[in-house]
């Protein structure tokens, strides 16, 4: 793939302190990240950290890594920090993979990209997939998305969309809205460089911060963000030490 995975990394966590160097088979974290998004054959990947503990870890086990500022609000602010760093051109297609997913399906990364490919209207390309149960439906933590006739995200949300009028005539959501379908966000972005590097300079938005989502300023500003949907669920990510335990046994299972 022409395109450079960039991967966010940063020590502090109130979750999972030191989450990066989390030992996995004998391996820091984000190394095992590292080594998953190389299988995906793009053109780069860059571990972007403000910590040195973690870039000397990515430098130890031959992981590129940027070292950036430890002042940015969010992800994207660090990830346009590292698009100047590796002087991308405007142009220049990057994914953002977290560097919490270990097992991320490398098949997300490819399609994150040939999204913004198809659809060059499009500044940003993410992932989602079908929700098949109403306790994910209803749950405020699980973030939706309503797509337009072209795969184009409408709208974010933490609420449950779309609502289905006629199927929950009483206010009580007891079934599934099914045409369409409703689809569950994945935490992946494809962007393009110049784009990126002008993200952290747009206003935050209202309904940004009513909901808590950053995508949300993306839409807001005007621009388009293409979805891609998924037939499979991703693999776990690790937001919690349960998290971690689980995806520990699978780097301890024999090849």
């Amino acid at each position: 793939m022409n395109c450079t995975i960039l991967i966010p990394a940063r020590l502090a966590s109130t979750r999972l302190p030191g989450k990066p160097l989390a030992d996995l088979g004998g391996l820091p974290m984000i190394v095992r990240v590292a080594q998953r998004c190389a299988s995906a054959g793009a053109r780069d990947v860059v571990v972007a950290t403000d910590a040195p503990e973690v870039a000397a870890a990515c430098a130890a086990h031959g992981v590129r890594v940027v070292l950036t500022r430890a002042d940015h609000a969010t992800g994207s602010d660090r990830l346009a920090e590292a698009c100047e760093l590796l002087g991308l051109d405007g142009g220049d297609l990057v994914v953002n993979v977290q560097g919490d997913e270990p097992l991320i399906d490398v098949a997300l990364i490819a399609a994150c990209a040939q999204g913004l490919l198809l659809q060059p209207d499009c500044v940003m390309s993410t992932a989602a997939h079908a929700i098949d149960s109403v306790e994910e439906f209803v749950n405020p933590n699980v973030v939706k998305v309503v797509c337009d006739a072209a795969g184009r995200a409408l709208y974010f949300s933490r609420a449950p969309l779309p609502w289905w009028r006629d199927g929950n005539a009483d206010g009580r959501i007891t079934a599934l809205p099914t045409n369409p379908a409703p689809l569950r966000h994945i935490g992946i972005y494809g962007y393009r460089a110049g784009f990126l590097r002008r993200f952290p300079t747009l206003s935050a938005s209202p309904i940004e911060q009513v909901e808590s989502l950053e995508q949300l300023r993306v839409l807001w500003h005007g621009e388009r963000i293409a979805v891609h949907v998924s037939d499979t669920r991703p693999g776990p990510g690790v937001d919690t030490p349960e998290d971690l335990e689980r995806v520990r046994r699978h780097f301890e299972q024999p090849e």
